[in-house]
């Protein structure tokens, strides 16, 4: 097991000042590596998570999950101490990671310009939805917006019923998320060897147009443009999901020759190998929907053909890939949760603390970072902490 002290961001200290989902999710899997999170979050409004339901103990389940192993401070960001308070804070410091229009933290006195003047080092990751310039700048958005205007949601659908909304948020942790930890690792490093901080640009709307990888260059080069079931992945061919008896799904990966072999043998239909696949698809649909999932799913149990049955989260939380690789784990709180699902040493996680009561940590991280007890109190009677 991998104590927290020997993770592999032991040491690494973030100041995290986001809120939903990209932000926490970013510094969330950057706390699970071990780095030392503090959320600065705003006195007089909770973030949106944190109020949703089911609650435990008072914050939502997504809320402890997204913040575990994270501590908590309010600050009023607008109040007239505060971007002293917060360049004191800093220099303790190595990453500030934020999640406003372009433009707000500069206002408050803590734009990326202003931090590095009395620290160079800092590495400054902006998160947005159109990034910190061009035309959508000052822009809001959303998951679904970001994935449209890049063009992916214009061949991820259905011919009869056009788009479909994701359930999962794509946008928002791969065009967000994900760029922002990578980029903020490969700052460490450049500033390892450069002593040198750096602002980071991360526009979920421009990662989303860069997660393209198959599909763009064809459009970008040849002017061929996909659409809805027109490309082996997107249901143009048997690449599919496929309806059983009872309303269930199976998934349909049968991509290379063996697999798609084994596939047809398996529903009995070996001898269909050599159809296009606009005239295989309808006997493999037919075939599908003779018997239930729990049939199928058996029934490929012991055959490497890509194929599995479309599960719901709690049947996926039983599932024997999961449990074998203890991906569930129960935390502080006593909640469910999917623990850090990267292994070092071939070693499963343990969750991290649990997720912090807003502003918990407030005095204990100022005093950490020199503030006497008479500073501390003179905030708490002007109202920095809200």
């Amino acid at each position: 097991m991998i104590s927290a002290v020997t993770k592999p961001l032991a040491g690494l200290k973030v100041l995290d000042f986001s809120g939903l989902l990209p932000g926490p999710y970013a510094s969330m899997l950057l706390a699970d590596l071990g780095a030392e999170v503090v959320r600065v979050e705003a006195p007089e409004r909770d973030d949106l998570v944190r109020v949703m339901k089911p609650q435990i103990n008072g914050q939502s389940a997504a809320f402890c999950y997204l913040n575990r192993g994270k501590r908590s401070i309010t600050l009023d960001l607008k109040h007239a101490d505060a971007a002293a308070t917060v360049k004191q804070l800093i220099q303790h410091y190595d990453i500030v990671i934020e999640q406003f229009r372009p433009g707000v933290m500069a206002r408050l006195g803590l734009g990326y310009a202003t931090l590095a003047e009395d620290k160079p080092d800092l590495i400054y990751c902006s998160i947005s939805s159109y990034g910190q310039t061009g035309d959508y700048a000052a822009r809001a958005g959303h998951d679904m917006n970001f994935l449209s205007l890049a063009g992916a949601m214009s061949y991820s659908g259905r011919k009869e019923s056009g788009p479909c909304p994701s359930g999962i948020q794509i946008g928002d942790i791969a065009g967000g998320s994900q760029p922002a930890v990578i980029a903020i690792l490969a700052a460490v490093i450049q500033r390892q060897n450069t002593g040198q901080g750096t602002h980071i640009d991360i526009s979920m709307a421009d990662q989303s147009f860069a997660l393209q990888a198959l599909v763009a260059p064809s459009a970008l080069n040849d002017g061929d443009e996909e659409s809805y079931e027109t490309h082996l992945l997107n249901g143009g061919g048997i690449y599919d999901y496929y309806r059983t008896s009872d309303n269930r799904y199976m998934a349909v990966a049968s991509l290379e020759p063996q697999f798609r072999q084994r596939l047809l043998e398996t529903l009995g239909l070996a001898n269909l190998y050599n159809l296009k696949d606009s005239e295989l698809k309808p006997h493999i649909e037919r075939r599908f929907s003779s018997q239930s999932m729990a049939y199928w799913t058996e029934k490929f149990s012991a055959v490497d053909a890509c194929v599995e049955p479309v599960l719901t989260l709690t049947e996926a939380s039983q599932h024997p890939s999961f449990k074998s690789r203890e991906l569930i784990k129960v935390g502080a709180a006593g909640d469910r949760q999917i623990a850090p699902p990267t292994q070092f040493n071939f070693q499963p996680n343990e969750l991290p603390s649990a997720a912090p009561v807003k502003g918990a940590h407030t005095e204990q991280v100022l005093a950490a970072v020199g503030f006497s007890d008479n500073e501390i109190n003179d905030c708490k009677i002007n109202g920095l902490f809200g």
